[in-house]
């Protein structure tokens, strides 16, 4: 890991380049600090009570808001307290595990306490996940009042779990308490996507999630096993303190494992190849659960896991280089398919895959800090995109084929989010100066400093993902709110008031025919409210980039900088050019504008000026044999759900089967019930001399003397012949 930011002459505009992790200060009189995780624990329960009474009103929506909100006030409290450069602290709330054996050494020893460690990557993480968890709970009490008095309570029971499971992670000291965040972040999901349990989609989406996150799962936990074995601590402030002082390098087979197995786990949880293919399903749930998971807490999971534990990546040599590779192709891979999909909600979903491979290049190129940045802008502007596609689908009766929704920027009550989801495009797509340019400059401007394993390449692979990357958000953004008004209604109906309106709103027809049949169910004052707050956090998210450029210091790097990660906080600077007569700044300068630029004008030709050219452009594609898999190979995913289906699900299913029969009729049938079923055979055979009858008994008694008498004579006349 180091050597990665050893290959080039470095720069920092932080306060002072940290060489070191600090030792963690225990700090008990910040004891109240464990309210940040009481307040959404409170909020499971009252909430869990609510489903238990059917409460039939809005309660459990605003017990949830009071909560969440008390602890991003307390999360505040405890930033401007320790402010951005303080040294770690850990909180003591209560004992949990401590189990000895042996002679009592570390390695006979094992102790997880319910403490939290806090350094100023925790805050970080802390400030986004309950800021965006409270407002995407604001958002939702209007969202899911269809569902008053049938699964509302339940809705915001797994929302508090969500955050509750999101914050012990990020505030674990151990690792088993991470661990424990980890596993309820995965049953939250389970939970919520297939909230709606009626419709077979969302509960296989909801099972696809569980069980691909149990890969991920699996080598999380065998990484934290792997570590107990070589360090005999589980706690981050001693193995932090163990690695600086004696383990400064790559170790031997078990220990170079432990970065492979905590990668696994990351890469389960925040979706990336090859166990991506849960997310994009995962749309199946309400949508303020996609803005959840995608913006402010699952995805973000596994970048922070490696951001956490980035000193043990060091124990392989190629360990970052295959984070770094494993991120690049996935973002170009989900941005392919995001430029096919019809459904602007899943499109929105491939693109959360693609940008957390970004930060996932971060993390692997040596850059902690980009990998973080990235993480903080894509958060709000994710958010923002998911929330604007859940108003949409709120008020056109869950339609969301973007070939059936055009110029609602035109249609009464839907400019506030025509224009949100505008700003939402322009920083996924890596606007000239947007928040989410400079985030994803950070990350292209390492790759392309670092010779080594070929990072060159992954910053061109990068380059290249965000010219798709543009075109495909403005594809959404031409096709749905620009153009001519013309809508469609969806399937799904929000009120009885609109039910009828619903039933004749099948088939497309022109705008004016569509108004008189259809009234689209505009957004009122909780979800535009909390879509304008969250554009201006999206341009706030914009400042410590600013700020950077100025000569000052990056508030986000500052913070990096005095964490765990604070080795990836230096960025790299080259002066030499390496191609086009260019250094890597001025190149991510020149062709991240042309890609950005270029992308959205090409979107502007084919889904706004010349609609028409888009469906001819596909049709000659699809009239050559040579090149017509290229359509259709994006349009199902490059068939990779068919894949695992048929070098995976299908063995599997296949072998259950055959287990099940020889569990059925060759151990069951067979083994276990034949012998049993060999004394009632033989028992069958002599039922019928023993059926109550005197003469019946007679013969038996002398059939019986008769056999003993023969059996001697026979015996006697053997012995006599022997004789």
């Amino acid at each position: 890991m180091m050597s990665l930011l050893c290959t080039s002459d470095t720069h920092s505009s932080a306060h002072a380049v940290v060489t070191a992790i600090v030792n963690a200060i225990p700090s008990p009189e910040l004891s109240w600090t464990g309210w940040i995780l009481s307040l959404p624990a409170i909020s499971v329960v009252l909430t869990g009570l609510c489903c238990a009474l059917r409460v039939k009103g809005k309660l459990p929506g605003w017990i949830t808001v009071l909560a969440l909100a008390g602890s991003f006030a307390l999360v505040l409290k405890l930033y401007f307290l320790r402010g951005d450069a303080g040294a770690p602290v850990v909180v003591h709330l209560w004992d949990w595990m401590n189990f000895s054996w042996g002679d009592q050494s570390k390695w006979h020893s094992l102790q997880a306490d319910v403490s939290v460690y806090v350094d100023s990557l925790t805050l970080f993480w802390l400030l986004f996940v309950t800021g965006l968890g409270t407002l995407i709970a604001i958002y939702a009490t209007e969202y899911m009042e269809s569902d008053v008095g049938k699964g509302y309570s339940r809705f915001f029971n797994g929302v508090s779990v969500f955050i509750l499971a999101m914050c012990t992670l990020v505030m674990a000291d151990n690792l088993l308490l991470l661990y424990l965040g980890w596993e309820g972040v995965g049953l939250a999901s389970y939970l919520l996507i297939g909230y709606y349990y009626k419709k077979p989609a969302a509960v296989a989406a909801g099972k696809k999630a569980f069980i691909v996150n149990r890969i991920g799962d699996l080598g999380l936990a065998v990484g934290i096993w792997l570590i107990w074995v070589n360090y005999g601590s589980i706690e981050f402030n001693t193995l932090f303190q163990v690695w600086q002082d004696t383990e400064r390098g790559v170790g031997g087979f078990d220990k170079s494992l432990i970065p492979y197995c905590l990668m696994l786990g990351a890469f389960g949880k925040s979706a990336q190849l090859p166990l991506y293919v849960w997310l994009p399903d995962a749309m199946e749930g309400p949508t303020p659960v996609s803005a959840l998971i995608h913006a402010a807490t699952m995805v973000t999971a596994g970048v922070y896991l490696i951001a956490r534990t980035y000193p043990l990546f060091a124990l392989h040599p190629d360990a970052l280089a295959t984070v770094a590779w494993v991120g690049g192709l996935t973002a170009l891979f989900a941005a392919t398919i995001g430029m096919a999909q019809y459904d602007f909600k899943r499109v929105f979903a491939y693109s959360t895959i693609s940008q957390l491979g970004y930060m996932f290049m971060g993390l692997g190129v040596g850059t902690t800090f980009g990998a973080a940045y990235h993480t903080l802008t894509h958060a709000f502007f994710k958010a923002l995109l998911f929330l604007t596609a859940g108003a949409i689908m709120h008020g056109f009766a869950g339609q969301l084929d973007l070939r059936k929704l055009s110029g609602l920027r035109k249609v009464p009550g839907f400019k506030i989010v025509s224009w949100t989801m505008l700003i939402g495009c322009l920083w996924l797509s890596a606007f000239p100066f947007s928040a989410g340019m400079l985030s994803k400059d950070l990350i292209l401007v390492q790759a392309l400093s670092i010779n080594n394993h070929g990072f060159v390449w992954l910053g061109w692979i990068g380059l290249i993902t965000a010219a798709m990357t543009a075109y495909y958000s403005f594809r959404v953004w031409f096709r749905v709110c620009a153009g001519p008004v013309f809508y469609v209604a969806g399937e799904d109906n929000h009120d009885d008031h609109d039910a009828h309106d619903h039933a004749h709103a099948a088939h497309p027809a022109p705008a004016a025919h569509a108004k008189h049949e259809f009234h689209p169910h505009a957004p009122r004052w909780a979800m535009n409210g909390v879509l304008l707050i969250i554009m201006l956090g999206a341009f706030a998210t914009g400042i410590p980039g600013y700020m950077e450029l100025r000569g000052q210091s990056n508030w986000a790097q500052v913070m990096i900088a005095h964490s765990s990660a604070f080795a990836g906080s230096v960025q790299a600077h080259v002066t030499d050019a390496v191609n086009f007569g260019m250094n890597p700044h001025q190149l991510v300068e020149v062709f991240g504008t042309i890609a950005s630029l270029g992308g959205i004008a090409i979107a502007m030709y084919f889904h706004l000026l010349q609609r028409k050219s888009a469906d001819k452009l596909r049709a000659w594609l699809l009239a050559h044999n040579s090149i017509r898999w290229i359509p259709v190979a994006m349009e199902n995913k490059w068939y990779v759900d068919e894949l695992y289906h048929a070098c995976i699900r299908g063995p599997a299913w296949i072998a259950g089967h055959i287990l099940h029969f020889t569990d059925k009729h060759v151990v069951d049938g067979l083994m276990v019930n034949g012998v049993g079923r060999i004394p009632s055979a033989l028992g069958g055979l002599f039922q019928p001399l023993y059926n109550g009858v005197l003469q019946g008994y007679a013969t038996t008694m002398a059939g019986g003397s008769a056999l003993v008498v023969a059996w001697i004579v026979y015996r006697w006349l053997v012995s006599g012949a022997a004789s």
